[in-house]
């Protein structure tokens, strides 16, 4: 397209390499943010002789959902893109990753460092390529990793990870401090790299579900629903209504048990063990009514593509038995002035930092962000009228705070739900022979927007699965939020505050 023609709300564009920066400056600038970028190598055909990488642009925006995508063709043996990384602070790390993966080099990236792959990776192999053959040795790691080096008096490092004292996923953790005062952390991750995208490669749809739900255990249904509803729209079904309520019931379920653990685990990183027993007792209540909604506690197997399954429906007098429970113990922890100190004013992330980086879901929504997936891009008229809280303070108290109010909405919504729906199969069959097609799925888990992107050969089996967790958005707000006024013994409360995952974004 020219970059003077005007660009649709919604759609495929098919663009040159030069009219990147200008075209997703101008969709930024119109309240678009960017939710997806993925690099694929397609195999030489009849449509396309040439040895080509293809990058894909997704940019959505809200009221109303608009989503474009913007395609841009760069030839397999010389790939060179026009770095956004200095418009878009996402782009800056969709981009790094694109350069590990494919070996797509960045023109003007400011930081052009390795992101996914650490440097014992072997130099100029970049596995997700087609043509990128068995990986050769790899070496021991004798590069050092460029952390920034805080000088001056009295300041010193503290190393903590990657192998950590509790049951946790491996990251490492570099802090300069002075005092007790954090002056700078870096987050080094990707430890547990696991070629997820590449695994999903060569399946059929049905296939994918399964790995899906163990993209990171504890958002099943988020990153499992994400999948189909992508798959979906690539094979171009449509769920039926029914299918759509329980898709919404079990979506809140996840986050019932999961924000209600999280309340449990700071009160727990200030001392208030008491509380963090009775939010246990609650979880392992929900758990259990998870496996009888579903089977499986985490709550996997109910989502499929073509629509939902469950052998078992809570009442509502069960929800507001819980709900009740769980408003006891947050009056209990809110009555605690030690905590209450511990939580207000601690590791604020401010609204233009957050918006900077374009943090997602309850850590957007503490730092004064509206955004919320399930108004902005629902899936289903089930989420209509839906009012999304937001507060401004920033801090670990808002946090905290937000995840009540979302506990209060999620149990408000399964109140006016739950009578709408009825257990068994409500699943409509898929038809992928009219592919190669494309789908986006677009779902608020949990921590916050997940997108997954999947693309159908002519055969029926996925050629290429993009995933995005709203942890690869919020891992870089953890070491602003910390920096400056933060101590050193607040660290695993922030941590918690954010609670991201290593799983969703190492993949």
């Amino acid at each position: 397209m020219s970059g003077h023609q005007p660009v649709p709300a919604s759609g495929d564009i098919a663009i040159d390499v030069d009219e990147i920066r200008p075209l997703v400056r101008s969709m930024l600038d119109e309240g678009y943010r960017l939710a997806l970028v993925a690099a694929h190598h397609d195999h030489p055909d009849h449509d396309r002789p040439r040895d080509v990488l293809r990058v894909v642009y997704v940019l959505v925006a809200r009221n109303p959902d608009r989503r474009l995508e913007l395609h841009v063709e760069l030839p397999g043996d010389d790939p060179i893109l026009p770095s956004l990384a200095d418009i878009s602070f996402p782009a800056g790390r969709f981009e790094r990753e694109m350069h590990d993966l494919y070996g797509i080099e960045l023109r003007g990236h400011h930081q052009p460092a390795r992101l996914v792959l650490h440097q014992h990776w072997p130099d100029g192999w970049h596995p997700m390529r087609h043509d990128a053959g068995d990986p050769p040795l790899f070496d021991a790691e004798t590069e050092s990793y460029p952390f920034l080096t805080v000088e001056g008096r009295g300041v010193y490092e503290i190393p903590v990870g990657p192998v950590h004292a509790g049951i946790i996923e491996p990251g490492h953790f570099r802090f300069s401090v002075v005092g007790e005062t954090i002056l700078n952390m870096k987050a080094r991750l990707w430890f547990v790299h696991k070629g997820i995208e590449r695994l999903f490669q060569g399946r059929e749809l049905a296939a994918g579900v399964e790995l899906a739900e163990r993209i990171s255990g504890d958002t099943a249904v988020g990153h499992n629903l994400a999948y189909c509803i992508a798959a979906e729209q690539a094979s171009g079904c449509t769920p039926s209504d029914a299918a759509q309520v329980l898709r919404v019931v079990l979506l809140e379920l996840e986050r019932l048990y999961n924000h209600i653990t999280d309340l449990g685990a700071m009160a727990n990183d200030v001392a208030f063990g008491v509380a963090h027993a009775h939010t246990m007792r609650i979880r392992e209540q929900l758990l259990r009514l998870n496996e009888q909604v579903t089977g499986h506690r985490l709550l996997r197997g109910a989502v499929v593509p073509g629509g939902a399954r469950v052998h078992w429906l809570p009442d509502r007098a069960a929800i507001t038995a819980v709900h009740d429970d769980i408003r006891d113990i947050v009056a209990i922890i809110m009555a605690n002035a030690t905590l209450v100190d511990r939580f207000t004013g601690t590791s604020t992330l401010h609204n233009d930092d957050a918006t900077q980086i374009g943090v997602l879901g309850y850590v957007a929504r503490a730092s004064g962000i509206d955004g919320d997936a399930r108004r902005d891009h629902p899936f289903t008229d089930a989420y209509a009228g839906l009012q999304v809280p937001v507060l401004a303070a920033g801090d670990v108290m808002a946090r905290f705070q937000i995840r009540v109010a979302e506990i209060d909405q999620t149990v408000e919504l399964l109140h006016r739900l739950l009578p709408e729906t009825s257990t068994g199969d409500h699943v409509r069959t898929v038809d992928v022979r009219r592919g190669p097609l494309h789908g986006v799925g677009l779902v608020e888990g949990w921590r916050g927007t997940i997108a997954h992107r999947v693309e159908i050969g002519p055969d029926g089996l996925i050629t290429r699965t993009k995933v995005v967790d709203p942890s690869f958005f919020n891992w870089p707000a953890l070491p602003v939020a910390l920096a400056g006024d933060t101590i050193v013994p607040d660290f695993p409360l922030t941590n918690k505050s954010f609670n991201l995952s290593y799983a969703g974004n190492d993949l």
